[in-house]
């Protein structure tokens, strides 16, 4: 009989994944409810200033989401208040200037014709103003490691819009202006509860120092590009493929991507738990440590991504037909997925070892990394596609894109940190082992 126990999901790595899952799962649902209620055009204009959040989101969380888990995880105690003063301020006045840049366009609202550009004038200030204090929080948690308190907070922010847009589904009052204060609202409830709960440490905020607020700026204005480039990266394809192939074959390729976001979620949840032990080794002096975590979390995952790329290989043509329908049956689709799927097998490799260069302090490497794989998948893109007249070329751009930046990041860590790849995947599979024998010890 089964010997599982409440204590076994409670657990950082569980727990992660649960929160990432979550924020995926209510994503899904939310647009399911907002699609069937508001107009085309209003969805539009939802989508738009969602994307113009999510690069106000890029450049704060770029400058000072990988900080705070990078100065603060594991630093002594007056260390770490003086970190998180810096990343308060820094916060703060970054949100300030936007909302101000937000304000200096409102003078001339009448004149702009765009729907689309008068809506997002209108709500992005106050909007990114009102997320300021929940994104700091979860910055916070996450360098302490505290992804249950992360899963709470999230089950407040996104659950919340479900029940609000539910509700206003239900009462006939579903409108683009409503679902905006909805989103508005939230997160200023979210932030509240996160503060009253007494995670924000807002006091820390009259510890900041000059001195720590330069050195976080010095830092993350290389993660800041790092994340700009790494959203043109993931943008690069949707781009180039309607150009060269038409847009029935962006339609075919989305279709496989988005049965991707799976391998993406799990990616996201052990290099966010990977990073900050990472970061407390490393804060503490205990090089070692630091290269044992990413050789251990990439070991596994790698590993583990393989008999998930065969499973996928079998069932990708099931996995295409449920989300996509009978008409993406017969074309590329599922092949794509399939060589996706394998390629993914790299990603854990690939994705750990710009973590680590982030973390020992080399921001500006994994910089060059992301650009150097920016280059490689637009060049390849261009070049593969004209030979093979088809998305079967935009898979192996892919694939040279990873490797390429797989050799470089791996040449320049080892110049700091001694990460062999002999190590990763022995390291690997001794942890997958001991993992197997307790798994299958609490089956009996």
């Amino acid at each position: 009989m089964a010997k599982f126990k409440v204590a076994d999901f409670n657990n950082k790595h569980f727990l992660a994944l649960a929160g990432n899952l979550v924020t995926a799962v209510m994503a899904i649902v939310l647009m399911g409810l907002l699609t069937r209620s508001l107009s085309m055009a209003d969805m539009g204009a939802w989508f738009y200033f969602m994307m113009i959040c999510g690069l106000g989101d890029a450049a704060r969380n770029g400058l000072l989401g990988t900080a705070t888990i990078k100065f603060y995880a594991g630093a002594a105690p007056e260390r770490a208040r003086e970190v998180l003063g810096s990343v308060w301020f820094l916060a703060v006045a970054l949100s300030g200037i936007l909302m101000l840049a937000d304000l200096a366009f409102m003078p001339f609202i009448g004149t702009v014709s765009s729907s689309l550009l008068v809506t997002s004038i209108r709500w992005f200030g106050v909007t990114f103003l009102s997320s300021l204090p929940f994104n700091v929080i979860l910055w916070i948690l996450v360098a302490d490691e505290q992804y249950g308190k992360v899963l709470w907070l999230r089950l407040i922010n996104s659950g919340g819009m479900i029940v609000y847009a539910a509700v206003l589904i239900l009462l006939r009052k579903m409108t683009l202006e409503a679902m905006l204060w909805g989103n508005f609202i939230t997160f200023c409830i979210a932030s509240a509860v996160g503060i009253l709960w007494g995670l924000g440490k807002v006091g820390s905020f009259f510890h900041r120092s000059w001195h720590c607020v330069k050195e976080i700026i010095r830092y993350g204005k290389y993660t800041m590009g790092t994340t700009f480039i790494s959203r043109l990266f993931g943008s690069a394809d949707t781009n180039i493929i309607p150009f060269l192939l038409g847009p029935a074959a962006l339609a075919i390729y989305s279709v496989a991507l988005n049965i991707m976001q799976g391998v993406e979620i799990i990616l996201r949840t052990f290099i966010g738990t990977g990073m900050s032990g990472m970061a407390i080794a490393y804060n503490n002096n205990d090089e070692h440590q630091a290269a044992y975590i990413m050789k251990k979390y990439s070991g596994m995952l790698t590993l583990a991504f393989i008999p998930m790329a065969l499973v996928g290989f079998a069932f990708s043509g099931v996995a295409i037909d449920i989300l996509g329908g009978h008409k993406y049956m017969g074309t590329e689709a599922a092949n794509i997925l399939r060589i996706f799927l394998f390629i993914s097998i790299l990603y854990p490799v690939d994705r750990f070892i710009g973590a680590t260069l982030d973390i020992i302090h080399k921001p500006v490497i994994n910089l060059y990394k992301v650009i150097i794989m920016l280059v490689f998948a637009v060049a390849g893109d261009f070049i593969f596609i004209s030979v093979f007249k088809n998305l079967y070329g935009v898979a192996l751009a892919t694939f040279c894109t990873t490797v390429a930046g797989i050799l470089y990041g791996y040449t320049h860590l080892n110049k700091y940190l001694k990460v062999s790849l002999g190590d990763i995947f022995a390291l690997g599979w001794g942890e997958m082992k001991l993992f197997m024998q307790k798994m299958a010890g609490k089956m009996r």
